[in-house]
């Protein structure tokens, strides 16, 4: 059985992803740091997904949980998933160095660190696949977002520059780039705002965490396997 590593898991995409790779037969390495309880549900659910505490912008916790899944599991994650991220919006002289820090730290130095932490087994054995998650915003950049869409079009670089480094020891790395998600993220928009949103979808409707799981699970498999590079945009249209 192949081993997954989400970054991210307990909640909205991430927490979806784990679900359907679980159905479909993969074992489940489940990262969070904070949310407790949503990983202890998700753990709950099969004996094939196991939970690790880590936060993933901090080298150290990084390493330990490399070490802790490869003890468990008794191998290196044969695909990773870059998740974990976090949103903002604000005018951008109302940003500081904090927000900077946070935003980056957790949505760009993550992929980074998870990457570096998993690529030296992979490269070894000539195979291995990674899947970053950015967002539309990194292709196209949003107004009172701009450290977000920063971060994201960080991911992007970083995929796309990753690929090719990469790429001669048979390492697939892809991104995926979602539209406007049903998730917690938009829980400050009101019912008339995502009716608007939904309208300017060309699909006519938000995405949902499936939406997004099932294209990882693509990227995962060997269906992708000479595809790396990519930017997938999963967005119902909206950026065309």
């Amino acid at each position: 059985m192949k081993l997954v590593l989400i970054t991210g898991a307990s909640r909205g995409i991430g927490a979806e992803i784990a679900r359907l790779f679980c159905e479909k037969g993969y074992l489940v390495a489940a990262n969070y740091n904070k949310s407790v309880i949503d990983a202890e549900k998700l753990s709950s659910t099969s004996h094939n997904i196991k939970t690790f505490k880590a936060d993933v912008s901090v080298s150290s916790d990084v390493n330990n949980m490399i070490s802790e899944i490869k003890k468990y599991f008794g191998k290196n994650p044969d695909i990773l998933i870059n998740n974990a991220g976090i949103s903002h919006s604000g005018l951008i002289t109302d940003d500081d160095q904090y927000i900077y820090d946070e935003i980056f730290n957790t949505n760009m130095k993550s992929v980074f660190l998870c990457s570096n932490a998993v690529l030296p087994d992979m490269i070894s054995q000539k195979k291995g696949k990674i899947i970053n998650i950015s967002s539309m915003w990194g292709q196209t950049g949003g107004s009172c977002e701009v450290l977000y869409s920063a971060s994201k079009s960080a991911v992007i670089g970083f995929t796309k520059a990753l690929a090719k480094e990469v790429g001669p020891s048979g390492i697939n790395v892809n991104c995926i780039a979602p539209g406007i998600i049903k998730t917690d993220m938009l829980s400050c928009y009101t019912e008339e705002d995502l009716k608007v949103l939904s309208d300017e979808t060309p699909l006519m409707r938000l995405g949902t965490p499936r939406d997004i799981a099932e294209t990882a699970l693509f990227l995962a498999s060997e269906c992708s396997d000479f595809i790396t590079g990519q930017i997938i945009g999963v967005n119902g249209g909206f950026l065309i």
